[in-house]
Order: C-alpha cells, then structure tokens, then sequence
C-alpha cells in the first residue's frame, strides 16, 4: 500500500468511536489483538475502548506520520468471517465507516478490504455512497427491530415496503407478548384495551395512576394511527400512490422505533 497522509483528530476520533461502540463494536479483548496484529503499539490499555483506539492511532501517526496503520487495522478489525453470527453489526459499522472514509478517498467493501474511491467533497456526497437512509436511522439511534425490519428494501432506497416491513414487526412483537393473533386496529384493542375492567392483556406501564393510563391510552392511539396511515394505505394501493421523501422516511421510522421500545418494556397481565 502506497504512503496513506494522516487522519486528522476529528476523523479518529469518529472512527474509533464507531469501531468502539459500546452496543455493537469490538470488544476490549478485541481491541488488544487487534492493535498487536497490527503492528500498533497499545499506550493506554486502561482507557475506555474508543479512547484507548484513538490514542494508539494518534501516536503511531505521530511517530510514523502516515495513515496506512489506520487502514490496516479497519482492514484487520472488518473481516467478514468476524461477523457471521452478527451481519447486521458489521453492516452497521461498515455505513459509518465508509461516511468517514469517502472524505479520504477510501470505501469499505462487502469483503472488509479498502479501496480507494473518489474523494467526497461533502457530508451529503459521503452519505449517498454509504447508504443514506441507513446511517441516518444509525445516527438516531432506532431500535434494531426495525432496522432489520426494512434492512433488504432500504438498500433499494424502497420506503414503500420499508414502511410496510417495519409495520409488519410491530404487529409480531405485538403477537409474540400478548399471545394474540389477528392484525392492524383489531390487534392493538385486544391487546391493550383497558376496557370495563381497566386491565389490557398489555400495559406498558404500571396503570396505578390516572396519568399513567393516559399514557398508555395515548400510546393505543399511535398505534392505530400507524396502522390506518401506513399499515392498511399500503396493503390495498400501490406504492406509486404513496407518495413519501427521505426525510418522511427518517420520520416514521424513527416513530416505529420509539413504539418498538415501549413494546419492550411491556408486561403481560
């Protein structure tokens, strides 16, 4: 590999944090054989992971002044076979990675080896090439439920099915604590009506309050307005009539992702 010109501070330091991520990164075992595999000198074993990442990057940059170490331990740190048991986590990585990397002319392959590409010139240039949508729901942290949900039509910038995938995992979760079957509006009243006995088959809190049942009342009103504004429009039209932009995107999925964390923190009654 030709000399590679040093990251600067901000760009270690986003990748480090990526490659450190305390949800879905390497793990500090990880991040000692990887340094030693690389050739890169462990200065600060005790910090915490992106620290103590960023911290061997910076002084092998400074003693070297060249980026080639970075790029090796990527290399090293994204092989494929390191992940078969975790795609959606080396994909994960890999979008953020590559937002970084375009700013230096580098992409992350399906086969975690790095190319060179042409340099992007912006955010917005970077983003495109890594895929947009995903490392926007990355970004705002959305539930993992619903990234996988929609992760085969999101490469395909589809938001029609996308929406409709996401949609469809709600409704199993619902299923899948309530013990309940049907679908859409039905579902949602079966299994979280409070009804004549004030006791759903679903609580997503206590219900010892008045304030918490207006909670949950409110959060069986999202529910079916989710369902009758996007569940039920794209299971009778077609998705040429579904008129939505990117951001719209961002927006619904992002509410998907809060409902997909109130469901996980539901009890059955």
């Amino acid at each position: 590999m030709e000399r590679i010109p040093p990251f600067d501070a901000q760009h270690l330091t986003a990748i480090a944090q990526i490659l450190a991520d305390t949800d879905s990164g390497l793990k500090g075992s990880q991040i000692g054989y990887l340094l030693k595999d690389s050739n890169i000198p462990d200065v600060s074993p005790e910090a915490t992971k992106w620290k103590r990442l960023f911290n061997a990057f910076v002084e092998m940059q400074n003693s070297r002044q060249f980026g080639n170490h970075v790029i090796v331990f990527i290399t090293r740190a994204m092989s494929p076979v390191q992940y078969t048991t975790n795609r959606d986590a080396f994909e994960r990585m890999r979008d953020e990675l590559n937002v970084v990397l375009a700013f230096f002319g580098f992409h992350l392959g399906e086969d975690g080896k790095v190319r060179y590409s042409e340099r992007a010139r912006n955010l917005t240039q970077a983003e495109e090439r890594a895929s947009r949508l995903r490392s926007a729901l990355v970004s705002r942290k959305v539930h993992q439920d619903v990234l996988i949900a929609c992760k085969a039509e999101w490469l395909q910038s589809n938001y029609f099915h996308a929406f409709f995938e996401a949609m469809k995992s709600v409704a199993s979760k619902v299923r899948n604590l309530s013990e309940l079957t049907g679908d859409g509006a039905t579902l949602v009243e079966a299994a979280f009506s409070l009804g004549k006995s004030g006791t759903p088959v679903l609580a997503i809190n206590s219900l010892t309050t008045e304030t918490h049942k207006g909670e949950h009342r409110g959060f069986v009103n999202l529910l079916n307005g989710l369902f009758g504004t996007i569940r039920n429009p794209l299971a009778h039209h077609p998705k040429l009539e579904w008129d939505m932009d990117e951001q719209d995107a961002l927006d619904i999925l992002t509410t998907l992702s809060l409902v997909h964390r109130k469901l996980d923190k539901a009890v059955k009654l």
